[in-house]
């Protein structure tokens, strides 16, 4: 048997940051696109390590329509057989119902271990791992309160939108800082993922979240760890493709 053509791949993107603006609409369909090139037969993982939506929240029985075509392809490859997960981010961790029953999501609320090929990988967006991070993990156990939920949802959707837009981009201008590989964020994640392998919780880590593509081998009393950043969908097009034998970094023109 040919065990090269058995095989199936993961592909793992973070950070997409999708908005739902008429000046965002490029960025959106360029997306659109890169999902509609994913083929089914060659795949059977899709795996967003958070901050698909620059915004996510579910309502009862309304959906953000800006959204309509990306959830439409993300439906469209879960009905041809792609396992479809939601490792949720800073921005979309009021991922919900919705992801889950209409489109297949497995929603992952924090991190998650998955097996790949007999190593256990961690996966996480990596969001409130910064040392310095102190007033947002005190904000996202506020937000992710059921009660706090509830009375958000009775805000109407545009206002909803738009108060959204003006925290998202006040937290980017914030947290500009050139080089985003040179920033605090990726050297907490690497941090972050050096204890996990040294402990021995998992054989690979893999995150999102600093923008930073990256992928490091950690000698650790196990053996040799593996740290993988995914980077960014949103400026880099960076993503990792798990080919059933090890993770490949692919960065911007590279195609899954």
């Amino acid at each position: 048997m040919d065990g090269d053509t058995a095989l199936k791949k993961t592909l793992l993107f973070s950070d997409v940051h999708l908005k739902v603006t008429d000046a965002a609409r490029s960025h959106r369909e360029a997306f659109v696109s890169f999902l509609r090139a994913i083929s089914p037969d060659a795949y059977d993982r899709i795996i967003c390590l958070g901050d698909l939506f620059d915004f996510w929240f579910e309502y009862r029985h309304v959906i953000f329509s800006g959204y309509f075509e990306v959830l439409r392809a993300f439906r469209d490859l879960g009905e041809a057989g792609g396992e479809l997960h939601l490792v949720c981010g800073n921005h979309d961790f009021w991922g919900g119902r919705f992801l889950r029953e209409e489109l297949g999501f497995h929603i992952h609320p924090d991190s998650v271990l998955l097996d790949f090929g007999g190593r256990r990988t961690h996966l996480v967006h990596g969001d409130g791992v910064c040392p310095s991070d102190h007033f947002y993990r005190v904000y996202k156990r506020i937000a992710r309160n059921p009660f706090v939920v509830e009375v958000f949802r009775l805000v109407h959707p545009d206002w909803a939108m738009a108060i959204a837009r003006a925290v998202s981009h006040g937290s980017r201008s914030l947290q500009q800082n050139g080089d985003p590989a040179a920033g605090p964020q990726a050297r907490a994640l690497r941090d972050y993922a050096e204890q996990i392998l040294v402990a021995g919780k998992a054989d690979v880590v893999l995150c999102g979240h600093a923008h930073a593509p990256s992928r490091e081998e950690i000698e650790t009393p196990h053996g040799t760890g593996l740290y993988l950043n995914t980077g960014d969908w949103m400026v880099h097009r960076s993503h990792v493709v798990w080919d059933g034998r090890d993770f490949h970094l692919m960065l911007a023109g590279e195609r899954p």
